[in-house]
């Protein structure tokens, strides 16, 4: 049965995740942490990370590790099928009605409209994560001040090298991670 329910959960995120991985990450979150209760906030916070780090979509990838949280190996060969499933057949039908009717100002409206909706889950996503970074829960709390200063002073660092120089993502990832290693096991 939780392999029905893995496939079925992850069939609805292929299905409704239109803009890409990060458009997909609240609504694995709203599934697996908030509907199913799978795994708490903390655990998502961290399968996202690994599944950001590790090659290949981030959705799939995140399918494939919730996957194996909830039913071992045999849950992430359901759950990644569930996930990409609705992604082979939507786009085996609009390659061929978008070869054939690509021309259509229709068309290209309705791909304009798509492009805020994608970047305001890609934004709420991305807040979601600070928030569970800078302050250990899911919402704002009241005092604001409350931010653990070293996820605040990594992050900060991260966007001013990677802003500033532009370099390899995974390098300021596995500087990151190696910061962290160190300023908390000395301050933490």
């Amino acid at each position: 049965m939780i392999y029905l329910e893995l496939f079925l959960n992850f069939l609805q995120i292929g299905l409704f995740s239109i803009g890409g991985g990060y458009a997909a990450m609240p609504l694995i979150q709203e599934r697996v942490v908030d509907a199913k209760g799978w795994l708490s906030m903390t655990q998502f916070a961290d399968i996202m990370a690994i599944a950001e780090m590790t090659p290949g979509p981030i959705a799939i990838n995140a399918a494939t590790f919730v996957g194996i949280q909830v039913a071992g190996i045999p849950g992430a060969v359901v759950a990644t099928l569930g996930c990409i499933f609705p992604s082979c057949i939507i786009v085996t039908v609009l390659a061929y009605f978008y070869y054939r009717f690509r021309k259509l100002n229709m068309i290209q409206g309705v791909l304009s409209g798509l492009r805020p909706a994608v970047i305001a889950m890609i934004a709420s996503a991305g807040i979601a994560l600070i928030i569970l970074a800078f302050y250990g829960q899911r919402s704002l709390p009241s005092d604001l001040a409350s931010a653990d200063i070293i996820a605040v002073a990594i992050f900060a660092v991260a966007v001013f090298v990677l802003r500033m120089w532009k370099p390899n993502p995974v390098f300021v990832m596995a500087g990151s991670g190696v910061a962290g290693l160190i300023l908390y096991s000395l301050f933490g």
